[in-house]
């Protein structure tokens, strides 16, 4: 298994699984994906329904990681998983579960890790990783990275401890609910640098991808990402798929629809993977907020970033993003892969004129027939209704993400565009958003102890302006 760039138009060699790994972005700005996706037959998801039933999630992800990774051996590759996924870190042994919400929706329990997130399902498997082989290597590694809310927290939890690695994470100031902004601040470590940006989540992506950009610096440092941009991130993300779709079925042949709120495209992107691979998805869901950039391509075929300015803040701000970064994988899918056509589209023409058409397109018409996608949006009034209605209906109280994914998912099953049964993805647990949830039952939802007290805690944060020469001055005084 090898792994090419979206934008690779020199025919550079394909690269091994732990190289890109390490590398994160790819020289040419492009993100990796396997040369091909690997294909499972009805026996491999007979004998992996097996696997999840006797030896639990941690096996399971061995055996779907081992398609993609080929360069650590198999005892490793389980023992990574085995670290990754314990009962120390993660509330319910099961690690992911469903809850019936009824009328042919459930909830897919993504968010039993240390930070109370789906992004703990990837991020805990990349700080294993990270350590396996950058000890095997004998290297360090310098985390650069990029959250609009979930992503910072989780990947900081993940790499606490590990002595080869070193993160700087930037963040929009004030753009995340007072609980994310508590957990990440809160963390007093010397290898942890947290950054407050001057500008919104696509601001902080942006210069991600800048830095990354400087070559010469980049190897300098030794720069690596925790973002989905890093395919380690994305093939984690696969596995929960896998496991969902086995405890949602009890035949090898049934087919369930998974309906999941994206702002970065990077959660649902790896839904497209595992659709791809024969993993019997029928419909993939995409709920956007306010912030409707993807839900407008799925709709329209047009593709346009927005600014600053247009931007909106949001009661489910995850998800305020306006540049889907995952979303040049699948595209890079959809049109068969033409990198040169890639960085037509995601280079001259979204810095030309901040957008791409690809409407007339032949391969548009298969968006839904072959990729399976459709999509709609919410509105802070929608947020606040499906919170109450679904804490009514079956006594669980969802988070403003989720509920996101909820309500397109129920207007979606209501008009007849999808079929049931339908797992919506859980983003984070309600304790995270809690100005929300008051607002929508009058009252919070219980705290886990092991967030007493969290706000309270002292801070830990560098302001920052928007600008690439302060950013590398930092990293660079270490």
């Amino acid at each position: 298994m090898k792994y090419i760039s979206t934008r690779d138009v020199d025919g550079r060699a394909p690269l091994p699984f732990c190289d890109i790994l390490l590398e994160g972005l790819a020289p040419d700005g492009g993100l990796y994906l396997p040369e091909s996706y690997p294909r499972v037959d009805a026996p491999t998801l007979a004998s992996w329904r097996a696997l999840l039933a006797v030896e639990g999630y941690p096996a399971l992800a061995a055996a779907v990681l081992g398609l993609y990774v080929d360069d650590i051996g198999d005892a490793d590759l389980r023992a990574i998983c085995e670290r990754a996924y314990t009962a120390e870190k993660f509330s319910d042994a099961a690690i992911v579960g469903l809850t019936d919400l009824g009328d042919g929706v459930s909830l897919g329990h993504l968010s039993n890790g240390p930070t109370a997130a789906f992004k703990d399902m990837a991020m805990q498997l990349l700080g294993e990783l990270f350590e396996y082989e950058l000890e095997r290597r004998d290297r360090t590694l310098t985390i650069l990275g990029a959250t609009s809310g979930d992503t910072g927290s989780a990947a900081e939890y993940a790499m606490l401890g590990k002595e080869r690695v070193r993160v700087f994470m930037l963040t929009p100031a004030g753009r995340m609910s007072p609980f994310q902004q508590a957990q990440m601040f809160s963390i007093d470590d010397a290898a942890i640098t947290n950054i407050a940006l001057d500008g919104v989540f696509d601001d902080c992506q942006d210069l991600v991808k800048e830095v990354n950009a400087d070559l010469a610096f980049k190897a300098e440092h030794s720069l690596g990402a925790v973002n989905s941009i890093n395919w380690a991130r994305l093939v984690a993300q696969v596995v929960y798929y896998v496991a969902l779709w086995l405890r949602a079925t009890e035949r090898d042949d049934e087919r369930v629809t998974f309906a999941v709120p994206s702002g970065n495209f990077g959660n649902i992107c790896a839904g497209h993977i595992a659709r791809e691979m024969g993993i019997p998805i029928d419909t993939l869901v995409l709920a956007t907020n306010e912030n409707n950039v993807l839900a407008e391509f799925f709709a329209t075929g047009v593709y346009r970033v927005r600014g600053t300015a247009e931007t909106l803040e949001t009661s489910s701000p995850s998800m305020d993003i306006s540049k889907a970064s995952n979303f040049e994988r699948f595209v890079f899918d959809l049109i068969g892969r033409d990198a040169w056509a890639i960085r037509r589209l995601f280079g001259r023409d979204l810095s030309r004129d901040g957008l791409f058409i690809l409407t007339g397109l032949p391969e548009f018409v298969e968006v839904r027939e072959r990729f399976g996608f459709v999509a709609g949006s919410s509105t802070h009034a929608d947020r606040l209704e499906t919170i109450r209605a679904e804490a009514a209906r079956s006594g669980y109280v969802v988070d403003p993400h989720t509920a996101d994914g909820v309500k397109v998912a129920r207007d979606l099953l209501a008009a007849g565009e999808v079929t049931g049964p339908v797992i919506v993805l859980e983003t984070a647990l309600p304790v995270k958003f809690s100005a929300t949830i008051v607002e929508a039952l009058g009252h919070d939802v219980e705290r886990p102890e092991r967030f007493a007290g969290l706000e309270d805690l002292p801070r830990h944060v560098l302001a920052l302006p928007n600008d690439v020469d302060a950013l590398k001055r930092l990293i660079a005084a270490g």
